[in-house]
């Protein structure tokens, strides 16, 4: 048996420049994310019965690989030619559609298990690389690439996107009082609804080929932003990212009507008048999932989002990215 465990993540800056419709265009992309310790495990195991053998949330038995009803397991399947009897299980700390990047995390982890079935060693660039070629590519999904990096690297990393589609990836260097600071500071609040996040990605890829001004202009500032954001938190100034957290959410939910909904408006203007958040955003692209607030009162905070119905998902940053966790094969 073979089992990964791959990070999920959060984006802290830059969100929406990972997008081909846009860094192809308009001279690259920037994003900072980080992976967060709430993980996907995918586990390969040989079947005593022919075929293949799938349990995620629904259960799948496939004769052929192109019978395969679930898109990312078909094509990882397809891409590795990983013969039958198969047998492939995944759990996730978090349900899908929370906009915590489960689809990217879930294809890295399972590549990487494949990988380690067919006892061939990978780099975390190859893993990323391959599921954005099965994402982008082979099934022509409407996302960027910060997923499936962030999700192979782990840490806190810094996401370059180049006009010609290569990816630069740096760790951000921040100090460890300051990391610690800004662990602190964050927390995730569960708004108790998952959604599919396509539709608005699909939006923004249709708006954004048609050089529509508002977008480019909501995308370029979420780029400068970022970089922003990245040079405030190296340098050990993490009170500032609440503010810039604060008018990076300002612009993004302005992108598209329904980025943002009036119950999440309601709970982030609540989290910051009477819950002393300095800033926050909602995690993904639609209108469900987790909010990501900053604060330097975390019991102030805690209390008042309780109050108003939602539940805290405490987290740390995991610096593993996707790993082998067993090897009996």
């Amino acid at each position: 048996m073979i089992m990964t465990r791959t990070p999920l993540r959060i984006s802290i800056g830059g969100g929406g420049t990972d997008l081909p419709s846009y860094y192809r265009e308009h001279g690259g992309g920037f994003v900072v994310s980080a992976a967060i310790s709430k993980y996907v495990y995918i586990s390969v195991n040989r079947s005593f019965l022919p075929g293949y053998f799938l349990k995620y949330s629904e259960t799948e038995h496939a004769s052929t690989c192109d019978e395969i009803r679930h898109p990312l397991l078909r094509e990882a399947i397809r891409m590795h030619r990983t013969a039958s009897p198969l047998e492939v299980v995944s759990v996730a700390d978090v349900p899908a559609g929370t906009g915590l990047g489960s689809s990217g995390t879930f294809l890295v982890g399972l590549l990487h298990a494949l990988y380690a079935w067919q006892r061939e060693p990978v780099t975390a660039e190859v893993l990323a690389r391959e599921a954005v070629e099965i994402e982008m590519n082979r099934l022509a999904q409407p996302v960027g690439k910060q997923d499936q990096y962030i999700a192979a690297y782990g840490g806190l990393l810094c996401q370059e996107y180049l006009p010609d589609g290569a990816v630069r990836v740096t760790p951000l260097h921040m100090r460890e009082e300051a990391l610690r600071e800004l662990r602190d500071s964050l927390m995730l609040f569960f708004l108790g609804e998952t959604r599919n996040a396509s539709g608005l990605l699909q939006e923004q890829k249709r708006l954004t080929e048609a050089h529509d001004p508002a977008m480019i202009d909501s995308l370029h500032f979420a780029r400068s932003l970022g970089r922003q954001i990245r040079e405030s938190l190296e340098a050990g100034r993490v009170a500032d990212f609440g503010p810039l957290l604060h008018e990076h959410w300002l612009r993004k939910r302005g992108r598209c009507c329904r980025m943002s909904s009036s119950r999440v408006n309601e709970l982030y203007d609540l989290a910051r008048a009477r819950g002393g958040a300095t800033g926050g955003k909602l995690v993904g692209a639609g209108g469900c999932g987790f909010l990501l607030l900053h604060t330097h009162d975390r019991r102030q905070l805690r209390d008042t989002m309780l109050q108003a119905g939602l539940s805290e998902m405490d987290f740390s940053f995991d610096f593993d990215g996707s790993v082998v966790l067993l090897r009996n094969a």
